[in-house]
């Protein structure tokens, strides 16, 4: 469900069309980490087109292919395509929340007692559009209502065309597929509309436009007074105190404790290297254990969707310590009021809370967590009783935080400005905080530059830390750095803060061109050294083994690499784990009737696990583990297959005969690298369930299978094979299991 706000670019080449690009903050509803298919929908007078973006995650190559409507040929590659995205994002997880659909669904019917108009933004499905037709139905009154659905994504048009059709509903909805600021009254639709039936919301509310949308409906697509489903969404928070969040956003602090002289941000540049002023999405139950909750919940704003928002607003509160402590963050939530009377909610408050309509309804879900604000530094130490002053404020897409005691001056975010700052994920900002981490990093390199004199080193990916470290230690290395996603941000950070570092802004070069690197550019010298950790920015959310980007790096620079080459990391290994995951699985089961409308249809194209016709199975998806609700491992980890970096890429297969542990329903199959960086194997980096700050790829089963360890009494099944194979070409691996 795709609101109104965006940026149109006019194509020189392609008059009348219009490419829609919607800005990163409304792209909630999909995935908010890169996927390999991204689309944007174009309209003109004549047709409907979709600019699909095409992006290799071995190359990092990205392109833009044209696919018109009714082209049959294109329609099938678009077709596979957005069913590769479409299964990345949180429609089906969004669909599988019971809770939220009844909840639409009871104050839809409430609210529409006759026969009007009811406009949709954001239609995606047509489920809110279904049960408005369906309450308009039911009406004593022979007057005649409409429902218009205005949807902005053609995957999800086509998709809800689908539905409606399946279920009876076509002549029912009136579907536009484009932007609601696009809609015009008298020319789309011939009146205002009496009823708004929306979902825009996003983990924080406002980010996928929530208030540019209202205020445009307001204005032109909306009578006066309206009704509207949702009524109202209350904005609430609580002050807390968690080492894990802290270690989150202040590496300065951090990275004190580090033992190889690298400093990422020095002295008097707090802010080169951050994370982004904003509420982060988590799912905070999942550390409710490891928090210190130093006040009780407090109302931050409120937000009418019955009347036009305003763009600006804040908050002033005066809040009261509950504990000692020391705030290291803002713990922030939502109430949805569904109907004007106030008896339809629903929350997305963290199980801890207990109010009464702010009660967590017991299922996990991912399409809405709870989100974190950051309180720079080392947070404000608090006392019981102590008053905090807290300034809270909202723009037309986002909500900030400032917070002061008595003993404290405002802690407002600092101003980030100049090329040389970078900003990272909060999981990239801990890892190079973590001791350990940086300690395997130093020994591994380490070992590495042993077997070097004057060595030219190569840093394939986008490390910074790697680039300084290799540097640091080896006084007589040349060093250049490839930095394929930083570029020139890679260079002026390392400008700021190489001096701090005791490093000559000259000993790091960037290789800064579009093509490979080439001997004319060592000055006919092979590279000694080719390293990286592998991290490539913007990449963090990926899967795992699409930081093969690393070997394929090093198979296309083959021709400046020396005979005896060391490469760090050597080799990976895919290692993986039988669990529990009834939750997770339970948000990505397919879909039969939804309020009794049949969304069996969407189930392949959504990535549904669960009675898909063969030979269709569920995609892999990446999930930070420790946050997908109820887990248990029923098996030990096993390793399915390694990759051996000092050779060029090529297909790989393996297998493994996982033996079960535990008894218990086995949901699926988690994945992960472990980094294997030198040669004798004495520093192995893992990525697997119990490291936070990496994600995993989960392969959903398509039913629970129950399970248990050999001699089990109960007939469980005792173990299963499993087999997967690489594929160079694109970077996709392939899973498969056999039960025995």
């Amino acid at each position: 469900m795709i609101p109104l706000l965006s940026k149109t670019l006019t194509i020189p080449s392609l008059p009348l069309l219009r490419l829609t690009l919607t800005p990163h903050s409304l792209l909630t509803r999909f995935t908010s980490t890169p996927t390999p298919t991204q689309t944007r929908s174009m309209s003109s007078d004549s047709t409907q087109r979709v600019f699909q973006l095409k992006l290799d995650p071995l190359t990092g190559n990205s392109e833009w292919v044209i696919i018109e409507d009714g082209n049959k040929e294109e329609e099938e590659t678009f077709k596979s395509s957005s069913h590769a995205l479409l299964a990345t994002t949180s429609y089906l997880d969004m669909l599988n929340d019971d809770t939220r659909n009844r909840a639409f669904r009871e104050a839809i019917d409430k609210t529409i007692t006759k026969p009007c108009h009811v406009l949709d933004i954001g239609a995606g499905t047509g489920l809110l559009s279904m049960m408005a037709a369906r309450a308009m139905g039911t009406c004593d009154d022979n007057k005649k209502g409409m429902v218009t659905a205005c949807e902005s994504y053609l995957p999800m048009v086509k998709l809800m065309r689908k539905v409606l059709n399946l279920n009876g509903m076509g002549k029912n909805v009136k579907i536009f597929n484009k932007r609601s600021d696009e809609l015009q009254v008298d020319i789309d639709i011939p009146s205002r509309a009496d009823v708004l039936v929306s979902e825009i919301l996003d983990s924080e509310l406002l980010g996928e436009g929530l208030i540019p949308t209202l205020q445009h409906a307001h204005d032109m697509l909306l009578v006066d007074n309206p009704l509207t489903v949702p009524y109202r969404a209350t904005t609430y928070g609580q002050l807390v105190e968690s080492t894990f969040l802290w270690k989150l956003h202040d590496l300065s602090n951090n990275e004190e404790e580090a033992s190889d002289g690298i400093r990422l941000v020095p002295a008097g540049l707090d802010t080169i290297l951050h994370v982004k002023a904003k509420q982060h999405p988590m799912h905070c139950d999942a550390i409710s254990t490891e928090i210190n909750l130093l006040s009780e919940p407090f109302k931050i704003f409120e937000f009418d969707f019955w009347k036009r928002p305003d763009s600006q607003g804040d908050s002033k509160l005066l809040i009261k310590a509950t504990n000692d402590g020391r705030i290291h963050a803002v713990v922030s939530w939502w109430i949805l009021q569904l109907d004007s009377e106030g008896t339809i909610f629903y929350s997305t408050a963290p199980r801890w809370i207990t109010s009464p309509i702010a009660t967590h309804t017991g299922n996990w879900c991912d399409h809405w967590k709870q989100c974190v604000w950051f309180i720079p530094g080392e947070g404000i130490p608090i006392s019981k009783g102590e008053e905090v002053h807290l300034h809270a404020v909202h723009s037309d897409m986002s909500v900030s935080y400032n917070l002061a005691t008595q003993a404290t001056e405002i802690r407002e975010c600092d101003s980030i400005a100049g090329d040389s700052h970078l900003t990272l994920s909060p999981e990239r900002i801990a890892i190079y905080g973590d001791r350990k981490w940086r300690s395997c990093m130093l020994t591994a390199l380490n070992n590495l530059l042993q077997a070097r004199v004057h060595p030219l080193c190569v840093v394939a990916d986008d490390s910074v830390f790697l680039s300084l470290l290799v540097a640091h230690l080896s006084k007589t290395s040349n060093v250049i750095a490839l930095f394929p996603g930083l570029r020139e941000r890679g260079v002026q950070y390392l400008k700021a803060v190489a001096d701090a570092n005791g490093i000559t802004a000259d000993r790091i070069e960037v290789f800064q061109k579009k093509k490979y690197l080439t001997l004319n550019d060592t000055k006919q010298k092979k590279v000694d050294l080719l390293i990286g950790e592998p991290y490539y920015y913007g990449n963090d959310g990926m899967l795992p083994w699409q930081n093969f980007r690393f070997w394929k790096e090093r198979t296309m620079l083959d021709s400046v690499l020396a005979e005896d080459v060391l490469v760090m990391p050597c080799k990976a290994m895919l290692k993986a784990c039988a669990m529990s995951l009834p939750d997770l699985w339970k948000s990505h089961r397919c879909l039969s009737k939804i309020e009794d409308f049949d969304h069996s249809i969407v189930n392949n194209t959504l990535g549904a696990c669960g009675d898909l016709p063969a030979p269709l199975e569920g995609p892999l998806l990446p999930f930070f583990i420790w946050q997908c609700g109820e887990t248990k491992e029923l098996s030990e980890t096993f390793t399915i297959m390694e990759f051996d970096f000092s050779k060029s890429i090529g297909p790989c297969y393996g297998k493994a005969q996982v033996e079960f542990t535990e008894q218990g329903m086995c949901h699926g199959f988690v994945l992960w690298i472990d980094w294997v960086m030198d040669a004798k194997n004495s520093v192995v980096l893992t990525t697997g369930p119990d490291e936070r700050y990496w994600k995993q790829g989960v392969k959903l089963l398509s039913q629970p299978v129950a399970v248990g360890g050999r001699g089990s009494s109960t007939g469980n099944c005792c173990s299963t094979l499993i087999e997967a194979s690489f594929d160079p070409s694109s970077g996709e691996l392939a899973v498969k299991h056999v039960w025995s």
